[in-house]
């Protein structure tokens, strides 16, 4: 029998990342993990956000869990700022052990951005179509994938000090830009896109979200990010309540 983990990262640095309802989106995925006969690991510890955000340490997830005598087959890390329908399907079963992600959708600004600057930057003027940029916010991945986040890390190690000028200068992403020109580059034969429903994203600019949440009616994951008003934790307690509390 496979086993199967989810990963979360649940780390609050500032006063800006207090009250997010970041525990709205742990239980809903707790209660996905036991209807899954999954293992949700939960990541909490601080770590020095002069050198890397926190969203960087997905990079590091395998070493993680393999430090901490975990085992797993196939790995699903989500953002704190996510809910998972209580109904949705197995999306180990989706794989097909490959590395899944879900288009991003909406922001093409930042997104063309993002692209055009990291290619100009760091990758050598390398490029691909927008279409294939997906969020990363929920990646499905297995062991195979050791390598391939080793690359990221070390290309991390060699271009920090790059990457944290170019977001500061040019408003572009954090490790989302990263990951999606290695996929792009080095494991597009291995990559799977999953369909919308699994990570509903820009709900606010999609006009999908609104006080009678019927966007819940649709979809197994629902993304509050994007700086959705008046924060995530109010859309997180609202969502979870509404699925959950009955």
């Amino acid at each position: 029998m496979s086993k199967n983990v989810i990963f979360m990262i649940n780390i609050v640095q500032d006063e800006r990342s207090k009250n997010q309802g970041y525990e709205f989106s742990i239980n809903s995925w707790k209660r996905y993990a036991e209807t899954n006969s999954c293992e949700l690991f939960v990541l909490n510890q601080h770590i020095d956000s002069e050198y890397m955000k926190p969203q960087w340490i997905k990079m590091y997830i395998l070493d993680i869990l393999d430090s901490n005598n975990i085992d797993y087959d196939q790995v699903l890390y989500v953002d704190s700022d996510t809910i998972i329908k209580p109904d949705a399907p197995n999306i180990f079963d989706l794989s097909e052990n490959k590395f899944c992600a879900v288009a991003n959708y909406g922001d093409y600004d930042w997104v063309l951005r993002s692209i055009e600057n990291y290619s100009k930057e760091l990758f050598d003027n390398y490029s691909f179509p927008y279409y294939k940029y997906f969020n990363s916010g929920v990646l499905l991945f297995n062991k195979t994938h050791k390598e391939f986040f080793k690359q990221i890390q070390n290309f991390y190690e060699s271009n920090h000090s790059k990457i944290l000028w170019m977001q500061k200068n040019y408003g572009v992403g954090n490790d989302q830009p990263v990951f999606n020109f290695f996929v792009n580059k080095y494991l597009y034969e291995d990559f799977k896109l999953l369909g919308y429903e699994w990570n509903m994203q820009d709900l606010n600019r999609s006009e999908l979200i609104g006080d009678d949440l019927l966007f819940t009616k649709y979809g197994y994951i629902y993304h509050f990010n994007c700086g959705i008003k008046p924060n995530p934790g109010v859309w997180l307690e609202k969502t979870y309540n509404k699925l959950y509390i009955k």
